[in-house]
């Protein structure tokens, strides 16, 4: 056993652990040594403590410097200090006042082998490398400095609440516990708090008025007390951590009783209830920490499944009263309760005395006298009780009484069936060999009808045999004495058959329940990660708890500060009362309903679907009868559903918060290149205007006629530009509004070319342009306006692309029901992969010098032509160049 076997070899996963800690320990060797010197509270000596330490260092040889030191003006402080080595401090202005810091770098450039750093939870000036004191103390010691440190219990993240709850001051300077849980070593600095409050009276730690103020709000006795016990009891808590991780890596089985630990074990018996406040009362006596534990066996899976309901309870019963339980299956409940014990360093066990008749115990021994047996240096407290029959105890032993006697009568069936056909067999058959059937009785038996009835069937069988075909025949006497030995062999082996055979049984019962759970898990696991939003979600679970439990199934999202039902299985109602459960749950944080110890009048279970952080949603479950509700497998497989969908919901919730998160980037993108855009095409035409109309006024009366008429030029031109950029933006704005009405006439599409070329007349300049269709074109309807703009846009994108020696064609065609146009240059194109994108909005591509543009032209032509009904595409030419096809319809598309 492993309380007090002789191997003491350590399990594997406790030298998986010891790995685990040696790797780790070969990373903190290259880090420095943290050393805390912890408090209560302001004035305890946690300064002096630490220049104490550090001179007695100094003394063995050791580089010892002080990085950052408050003495607060103590002499005796001041004193200790005197000798060492100093850090000149660092000094940061922030709002004009002088603040001084610890020099972090002057620490590490000095790199001393401790280092002294006073006031671990300081927040550092604004202006610092690091927020808080205690990252720069991080850095030090991944210098591999060692650091001494000085900081009060309350500053604890993990304490904070308690802190403000005991003494009604919230602290705002905090670090993270993991620092007190890797320290090398923690050093307590303890005073009475009545000598605390003197050296406060005397000024020792703060001035009159400070002291005044702090012995009002702060410095109570009452509050000393219960900060000094909480940083004795943290204090001593890492103590027994390191004591426990110790013993585990060495395989020291214990229990080293530095502290009492009681460990309660139950069964579900009608003894379990007393035995648990019997336990409580004494872990209140011994000031102790308490386990409670059930062990589920294969063998005990038929007990377990009629006792459920009051193994559910009890556990419950147990956590109310503070016990930590835990329900554990293992093969054998001895070696698990020891196991268990020298895990959690218990050092009392409390079990309930036997009530089984002594026959039965000089049989199989209970399990409490193999627990003393095998529990080597750990006590077990045997509690007695009177004996007591269950109020239930009649109406079951009937109802199994009725069970078993059909089985006993079965076993004489069997029997009489075999004797039978050995009767048959007899001229053939030697006696010894008729055994076999009877063995074959005991084995169906033990399948169809359980151990006890295949034990009866091995007794019968016996004096069957014996009775009919054992010399001399149809008496019990026996002529052979040799026989007593194949009667005593035949009932021996259907015992152990019978019990092999029940208990193999049992255990694929078991193996089969067990695998039903986790097919369960499976496939819901499977929907879930299929699943994309919430709706998936909800279908997802109501569907895999209705199929793995035959329950109906009630879900409530929060919408506000209401909690509403979302879906529900068919048939199911949910009136006010169940909504106002399911918002207890919610609100609470804690199962509620039928089956639980709150509300239980209530018609559903009703368990929150939470995560650290919040509670997502709450799901009601209607079982199909009472047992379910108390049921430890149907709660263990719904808390697991329950965990899997809320980490689904926290899942599809993320992913929703980054989909949002990158349209807000593109947003931010596309806002980012629109500001661009604007302060490059609004600022060039201005700034070219503006210096027109400035030469003008300061040199217009030097300049020729000649070159006014140029500048005035110049300035027409910009404006123009500036007015079709404003223009751009508007028609932009409208399109995407939906504000776009069409005028739509009948138009020749030579008007619309002619149009559009007498727009940029000024600008073709010497450009040639060439203008092909076929002799007759139908009167296409359109809005001759609109359209124009967009044959301007698009010759505008090809003089700007295409060299000037080259040629802009536009062919017009049509087919059954659409008009054709293509524009088409020769330059130099597009790539393939952005032929779709030319037409987004500010999307441009690398353009010649002095061509820019603000990439809203094609995304206008675009929403154009759609608006006409119609479709525009870009396509590379063979031979180098770009074309533009657009596809109007020939017919009105209005109604």
């Amino acid at each position: 056993m492993p309380a007090n076997g002789d191997d003491n070899r350590p399990s594997p996963e406790t030298l998986l652990k010891l790995a685990q800690a040696e790797d780790a320990g070969s990373e903190q060797a290259k880090q420095g040594k943290l050393k805390i010197f912890l408090g209560y509270a302001a004035g305890v000596g946690k300064t002096y403590a630490m220049l104490e330490a550090a001179r007695k260092r100094k003394g063995e040889g050791r580089n010892v410097v002080a990085g950052y030191v408050e003495s607060h003006g103590r002499s005796e402080t001041d004193a200790l200090l005197a000798g060492l080595e100093v850090i000149p401090r660092k000094e940061i202005i922030h709002q004009g006042m002088r603040l001084t810091e610890m020099d972090l770098d002057a620490v590490l450039a000095r790199k001393p082998q401790i280092a002294l750093v006073d006031e671990l939870a300081h927040s550092n000036a604004p202006g610092s490398r690091h927020e808080k004191r205690w990252q720069d103390v991080e850095e030090i010691l991944a210098a591999g400095i060692d650091v001494f440190t000085t900081v009060n219990i309350q500053h604890f993240e993990s304490l904070n609440d308690v802190v403000a709850q005991i003494t009604g001051v919230t602290v705002r300077e905090t670090l993270p516990d993991h620092l007190l849980d890797t320290a090398f070593e923690i050093r307590l600095v303890d005073i009475p708090p009545e000598d605390l409050l003197q050296r406060l009276h005397e000024g020792k730690i703060y001035i009159a008025d400070q002291a005044a103020k702090a012995i009002e709000k702060f410095f109570r006795p009452g509050n000393l007390m219960a900060l000094r016990e909480l940083s004795l009891r943290r204090t001593a808590a890492r103590v027994d951590d390191q004591m426990r991780a110790y013993m585990e890596t060495q395989a020291i089985t214990g229990p080293w009783a530095t502290t009492e630990r009681l460990l309660v074990c139950i069964s579900g018996s009608p003894y379990s209830e007393k035995l648990i406040r019997a336990t409580c009362r004494l872990a209140e006596e011994l000031k102790a920490q308490w386990y409670t534990v059930y062990i589920e066996t294969p063998e005990s899976g038929k007990h377990a499944r009629e006792n459920r309901e009051h193994v559910w309870r009890h556990l419950r019963l147990a956590e109310s009263l503070g016990s930590q339980v835990a329900s554990i299956t293992a093969p054998s409940v001895t070696v698990a309760i020891l196991d268990y014990a020298t895990r959690h360093n218990v050092t009392k066990i409390v079990m309930g005395k036997p009530t089984r008749p002594r026959w039965r115990e000089l049989v199989s021994p209970p399990v409490v006298d193999r627990v003393i047996r095998h529990s080597g240096a750990i006590d077990v407290v045997v509690v007695s009780f009177e004996s007591a029959e269950k109020p239930d105890g009649k109406a079951r032993h009937a109802a199994q009484g009725t069970f078993e006697f059909r089985g006993y009568a079965a076993s004489l069936m069997l029997v009489i069936v075999v004797s039978v056909l050995c009767e048959l067999f007899r001229p053939l058959l030697d006696p010894t060999n008729m055994v076999m059937f009877y063995l074959l009785a005991v084995v169906v038996a033990a399948v169809r009808l359980g151990r006890k009835q295949a034990v009866l069937t091995s007794f019968l069988g016996v004096l069957a045999f014996d009775f009919f075909f054992v010399p001399p025949r149809l008496t019990l006497a026996v002529a052979d004495p040799q026989y007593l030995i194949t009667f005593i062999a035949l009932f021996t082996v259907g015992v152990v058959i019978s019990t092999l055979v029940a208990r193999s049984r049992e255990r694929a019962e078991a193996m089969r329940t067990r695998e039903l759970q986790t097919a369960s898990l499976y496939y819901l696991s499977r929907d879930l990660a299929a699943a994309v939003d919430i709706g998936a979600v909800i279908k997802a679970l109501i569907r895999n708890v209705e199929e793995a439990l035959n329950a109906q199934l009630a879900l409530f999202l929060p919408e506000g500060e209401r909690l509403n039902i979302v879906a529900a299985s068919n048939g199911l109602a949910i009136n006010a009362k169940e909504q106002a459960v399911a918002d207890w749950a919610f609100r609470n944080r804690h199962p509620a309903g039928r089956g639980t110890d709150t509300l239980v009048s209530s018609d559903l279970l009703y368990l929150p679907l939470q995560t650290p952080a919040s509670v997502l949603a709450v799901m009601g479950v209607h079982l199909e009868n009472d047992v379910e509700y108390r049921s430890t497998e149907s709660r263990r497989l719904l808390d697991a559903f329950a965990t899997q969908a809320a980490m689904a919901m926290e899942r599809v919730q993320f992913s929703r918060q980054a989909e949002q998160a990158q349209i807000l980037q593109a947003r931010e993108n596309l806002e980012r290149a629109l500001l661009n855009s604007i302060s490059h095409d609004l600022r060039t035409p201005l700034s070219s205007v503006t210096g027109v109309l400035t030469s003008l006024r300061d040199e217009g009366a030097h300049l020729s006629d000649q070159a006014r008429r140029e500048l005035l030029d110049t300035a027409c031109g910009e404006a123009e530009r500036l007015n079709r950029f404003v223009a751009n933006l508007l028609d932009m704005t409208r399109i995407e509004a939906g504000a776009v009405r069409l005028n739509l006439e009948p138009c020749d599409v030579q008007d619309l070319v002619g149009c559009a070329l007498a727009v940029l007349e000024p600008r073709l300049g010497n450009r040639e342009v060439s203008f092909k269709m076929l002799p007759v074109m139908p009167l296409v309807p359109m809005d001759l306006v609109l359209m124009t703009q967009v044959l301007v846009n698009l010759l505008e994108n090809s003089l700007k692309y295409s060299p000037a020696a080259t040629l802009i064609e536009i062919v017009a065609s049509t087919d059954a029901n659409r008009l054709i146009i293509e524009i088409a240059d020769r330059g130099p194109g597009v790539p393939e992969k952005d032929l779709q994108r030319v037409f987004d909005k500010f999307y441009r591509i690398p353009v010649p010098e002095g061509a820019g543009g603000t990439g809203l032209g094609l995304s206008i032509c675009k929403g154009i032509v759609e608006a006409h009904g119609g479709t525009i595409r870009a396509e590379n030419r063979p031979g180098g160049g770009l074309k533009i096809v657009i596809h109007l319809p020939l017919s009105s598309t209005e109604n």
